[in-house]
């Protein structure tokens, strides 16, 4: 084990003891943390076309540095020309030290890079303390290299904490530096 991720490092000497005092925790095991990062990209037109799904899987590998798995159909929808079990995306789950990497990256080098960025929304809460941001483009990461992408994706998000209410997941992921909008 090398030495721990730089936004882990925050939390564990800032943010916990910041919401230990906010929240008044009698017992430092209720003091939300983040569990994992699910990043998910959906490739509608994979089933028109399925070296998109090739791409998708490429590009996610190149974000995340973990090679994805690939979602598959659950049901064949014949509006959309689409059989069950036809690929239609790819996602990446993101634990421990990977976890911390990403959302380091995530929000202090990716989501500055957005166009007319003026913060992320704060409606994506669940209502059990899980927050799900969308990115339109993916060549907001530095490691896409914009000559060599086919057609701009977006994707998911979803960072998933031990958080007991959207409250208390916002102030984690705030004292974290996610760029709220104010």
């Amino acid at each position: 084990m090398g030495e721990p991720a730089r936004l882990q490092k925050i939390y564990t000497d800032e943010v916990r003891t910041k919401l230990k005092s906010e929240y008044n925790y009698a017992n430092v095991m209720q003091i939300p943390g983040l569990t994992k990062v699910v990043v998910n990209m959906g490739v509608g037109e994979a089933a028109q076309e399925p070296k998109a799904i090739e791409s998708a899987v490429a590009e996610l590998t190149q974000i995340t540095g973990r090679k994805p798995s690939i979602c598959k159909a659950r049901k064949s929808v014949a509006n959309f020309k689409l059989r069950e079990g036809q690929p239609i995306g790819a996602k990446v789950t993101l634990r421990r030290e990977a976890m911390w990497h990403f959302l380091d990256r995530l929000m202090n080098v990716a989501l500055p890079r957005v166009r007319d960025f003026r913060g992320v929304s704060n409606k994506g809460f669940d209502g059990r303390g899980n927050y799900t941001l969308g990115v339109r483009e993916q060549i907001i990461f530095p490691e896409i290299d914009y000559d060599k992408i086919d057609k701009i994706k977006g994707m998911n998000v979803t960072v998933v904490t031990t958080a007991n209410s959207d409250e208390e997941a916002m102030s984690l992921l705030s004292h974290l530096g996610m760029p709220f909008r104010k």
